[in-house]
């Protein structure tokens, strides 16, 4: 599933809070975007409408939670990327970071290590 700039960040925030009331989310959100509580609302419940969040409503006021991990949302997202700008190819895309901007040498070393520990 691919997550939309707006969903990303309202996840942000769940994942931050790892649970909040309307309220809070509210305004944890209000300085990036200016949404209304309303609009606010609109999004989460549909989100929760897409498998996005959770509602627990036994409760007053409701606690809204990210149904998925960020992990797991980062996970999806960079495999989504990876195949359609790479063609699945890791190695192209790891290429085409390094070529894109100098690492440093500790970074360098970082990931040789990776690398090796991934030799079988």
């Amino acid at each position: 599933m691919k997550l939309s700039d707006r969903e990303w960040t309202v996840l942000g925030v769940l994942w931050e809070f790892g649970g909040a009331a309307l309220g809070e989310v509210t305004r944890a959100l209000e300085s990036e975007t200016g949404w209304s509580r309303n609009t606010v609302l609109t999004y989460l419940t549909r989100m929760e409408a897409k498998g996005l969040v959770s509602i627990d409503k036994e409760g007053y006021p409701h606690l809204y939670r990210a149904a998925l991990s960020r992990e797991d949302c980062q996970a999806q997202a960079r495999d989504v990327f990876l195949q359609n700008v790479y063609r699945g190819a890791t190695g192209d895309l790891v290429a085409a970071f390094l070529k894109g901007k100098p690492i440093s040498s500790q970074e360098r070393e970082a990931l040789r290590r990776l690398l090796d520990e991934m030799e079988v």
